[in-house]
């Protein structure tokens, strides 16, 4: 059981993705807030982050920089969860750190088999 946070302002997708860590053991937090998501992260360190590109108030991506210039977070696994395919803003995300990145509309299932793939890396990586 892993505890994973979905930093989204849609409340639709927050639910889809929430059912489905639930479903498979997870604990699962959504922050809807970009702009409080750093303070929430810091009180209560999550496992992996699936944070949205685009939301009102900090952009995913400079919250993605934020998130991996931070000691605190820097080798948390983030998967970015977007409507942006473009394959110039996925070579973006991957560059300022972003371990995974899907594409909307999506699997709710496969989002729960990816970033249990990323926190099993996390574990090798950590116990060297």
């Amino acid at each position: 059981m892993a505890k994973i946070f979905l930093i989204e302002d849609d409340e639709i997708v927050a639910e889809m993705v929430g059912a489905a860590f639930f479903d498979a053991g997870h604990t699962f937090g959504w922050i809807g807030d970009s702009s409080q998501a750093i303070e929430v992260i810091r009180d209560r360190k999550p496992d992996a982050i699936i944070l949205d590109q685009r939301m009102p108030g900090v952009p995913g991506m400079e919250l993605l920089r934020d998130l991996r210039r931070n000691a605190f977070t820097t080798l948390v696994p983030v998967m970015m969860l977007s409507a942006v395919s473009s394959d110039n803003d996925k070579a973006i995300a991957f560059y300022e750190g972003a371990d995974d990145y899907m594409v909307k509309p999506f699997d709710p299932e496969e989002v729960v088999f990816r970033t249990e793939e990323l926190l099993g890396r996390s574990r090798r990586v950590l116990a060297g």
